[in-house]
């Protein structure tokens, strides 16, 4: 690289430590910066090392600051940070979390540095706390990830929209391929002859909004109409406990399977095993429907969230109300029917890959970093 000091300066929370469609729109970003003709440095105050070894590679440095202590970790990050700031004055800082908004904006301002503002979802849909507001209103600009959290943001807290941009979620297509069902998972969790309903995320107490719960109310009345389903679920937390009473309470313990944790690379298989992804969540995109769609799967989603992109307005898939297991049940049936042309996995595919591909990312990027 021609640059002797990098142009550019990433703070995340965290990217390699958790898994999470946060975590992999992150990894999305920096491999698209990578390919960019800049030279970066990324900050991760939680984690130790990346596990991506490729982002390791080319244009971007990366230094963790995880340690035993949080309070430790923390101060040794707030040092860094600072001295970076003064030995190489970077172009701009990209702050990848509003939790690390205050700090940011205020040594941008002490060095003059513009900065701009990574938000997702529901971190920054609800009215801010003052100091936090203020730490997007001297952005010089508001990165988000779909149409609904940009106007959540703006109606929430009233900062100028002319300064949020859009930089949406997108799909490795080469990776998320159409495929007939694996026999080893089918083999593994006794799938034959079922027709089957998929949700990969988190089983967090806090998370429930996901709707894994309102999917196995939904079951008793998909069953009556096809006694065949199963309903795999990927993922791991503390509220799979009450997650599986629920199965109990309802006795259909032997149609809901808990997978557990999946590593990234057994994903596809995941995708390509089911014969819909059903997460009546509210998101503030979902990458996960974009995955779902790539392997030519039928997803539905919640109706009033940023999942209004992946689907396009309910074009490629159902939306429905994120509680309403009546509706959820409904729209599985309509969907496990396969009639509609929303099931037509070739076609969902090619309108997914179109609109949502990391080349889109690339070119987005792009053009946000150079204007």
């Amino acid at each position: 690289m021609e640059h002797k000091k990098p142009d550019h300066l990433f703070l995340f929370l965290e990217v390699f430590i958790q898994e999470g469609g946060i975590q992999s729109y992150v990894k999305d970003v920096l491999r698209g910066y990578q390919k960019l003709d800049y030279r970066g440095q990324v900050f991760v105050l939680r984690d130790k090392y990346p596990v991506d070894d490729d982002l390791m590679e080319g244009n971007l440095g990366f230094e963790g600051f995880f340690h035993a202590s949080p309070m430790v970790g923390r101060i040794r990050f707030i040092v860094s940070f600072f001295l970076f700031l003064l030995i190489n004055r970077p172009q701009r800082v990209f702050c990848g979390h509003i939790k690390l908004g205050g700090i940011t904006r205020l040594f941008c301002g002490l060095f003059n540095i513009p900065y701009t503002v990574l938000t997702y979802g529901k971190e920054v849909w609800d009215t801010l706390p003052p100091k936090e507001r203020q730490v997007l209103d001297d952005a010089n600009q508001i990165l988000t990830i779909s149409r609904y959290s940009c106007d959540r943001i703006y109606e929430s807290n009233k900062i100028e929209k002319d300064k949020i941009d859009i930089l949406p979620c997108v799909v490795d297509a080469d990776r998320f391929t159409i495929a007939p069902k694996p026999k080893e998972l089918i083999e593994k969790y006794n799938l034959g002859n079922s027709r089957v309903l998929l949700t990969v995320a988190r089983l967090w107490s806090g998370d429930i909004y996901k709707g894994v719960d309102v999917t196995i109310r939904a079951l008793p009345k998909i069953l009556e109409t096809y006694p065949d389903v199963k309903y795999l679920v990927v993922g791991r937390g503390d509220d799979k406990a009450r997650l599986k009473k629920l199965t109990q309470d309802l006795g259909i313990e032997n149609k809901v399977i808990f997978a557990g944790f999946i590593p990234t690379s057994e994903l596809v298989s995941h995708y390509q095993v089911c014969n819909a992804y059903i997460m009546p969540s509210q998101e503030g995109f979902g990458i996960v429907y974009l995955e779902a769609m790539a392997c030519g799967k039928p997803v539905l989603s919640g109706d009033n969230d940023g999942s209004a992109d992946p689907l396009q307005d309910g074009r490629l898939g159902w939306r429905v109300p994120h509680r309403d297991a009546d509706g959820v049940a409904s729209a599985c049936i309509e969907i496990l029917q396969g009639k509609d042309p929303r099931c037509h996995g070739e076609w969902l595919r090619e309108e997914t890959v179109k609109k949502f591909s990391l080349q889109v990312l690339d070119k987005r990027l792009m053009e946000l970093i150079e204007n």
